[in-house]
């Protein structure tokens, strides 16, 4: 059996961040043999992410980002075991490169797809490597639970938590009208239902419409003024209700949503707001 030197034992720790314990049986079991004995620990981190199966992933960071041309957005949940470790740098250059990879490459419908798709700032590593680099050196369970892109124009957002995530598609040509981000940091923020009061049930509607125009007869006003006055009330329940366009800005209260976004030539098409681990 070949003799394994603290020197081997550093240089393999350095290469793979593990555990200095893990690293030297490693090489005993591996004979002194540098790359069996990072196969070894490959296969070994494995059986890490095997063995904490069944543990909870209740913590862990919502990323967002837009190409540089403004052309498309990306969005990613993973998911891990403790707070501590969401912040930890090998987890966020995770999600970082999961964002990336997003924006850049052909794009996934699903975790799995991801996964499969090469690391951009790592030539020759995938997406899935990584994920079991990054457990091995953490020892926790780890998830990439969601992924999402999305055509520009289109703002992005995430809160500094990393528990709220945000990513609002408009309709225009402006895909740098800092407008944008306003409306996804506004979504974070008030939390809308729908994008467009016809996305509300229509049964709701069609009860607060009834209600409205009661009210509306009781002033005893002619039939043309009242219709006016329903739509405006109209107006202000769909704000209540938690329809976007129809909400008062965040960032100025003066006017709705969908008039800002009309100031720079943009519509709003839709929004995807995700909570951790929800």
């Amino acid at each position: 059996m070949a003799a394994i030197t603290a020197q081997a034992v550093k240089e393999l720790r350095d290469l793979t961040d593990l555990p200095m314990m893990d690293v030297k049986k490693a090489l005993v079991d591996a004979d002194g043999d540098q790359a069996r004995a990072i196969e070894l620990l490959k296969e070994r981190n494995k059986k890490v992410m095997l063995k904490r199966l069944e543990n909870a992933t209740s913590e862990g960071l919502v990323r967002v980002g837009i190409s540089a041309d403004g052309a498309r957005g990306a969005m990613v949940e993973i998911q891990c075991e403790s707070a501590p470790v969401a912040k930890a740098d090998d987890f966020v250059f995770l999600a970082d490169q999961c964002i990336k990879q997003l924006l850049t490459g052909p794009g996934a419908t699903t975790p799995e797809e991801l996964l499969a798709q090469p690391v951009p700032d790592r030539p020759g590593q995938k997406i899935g490597e990584l994920l079991e680099e990054v457990v091995g050196k953490i020892r926790e369970k780890m998830v990439i639970a969601r992924v999402l892109r999305v055509d520009g124009p289109v703002g992005a957002y995430a809160h500094h938590d990393g528990k709220t995530g945000v990513l609002f598609e408009a309709e225009g040509d402006k895909k740098d009208s800092p407008v944008l981000k306003d409306v996804a940091m506004h979504v974070a923020a008030l939390r809308p239902i729908v994008t467009h009061p016809e996305e509300l049930p229509a049964e709701q509607v069609a009860a607060e419409r009834t209600k409205l125009t009661a009210e509306a007869a009781a002033s005893g006003k002619p039939a043309n003024i009242l219709e006016k006055m329903v739509d405006g009330r109209m107006k202000t329940y769909y704000g209540e209700a938690g329809v976007l366009t129809h909400q008062g800005f965040a960032k100025d209260q003066a006017k709705t949503v969908s008039q800002a976004l009309a100031e720079a030539g943009l519509k709003a098409k839709k929004f995807t707001r995700w909570l951790l681990g929800n």
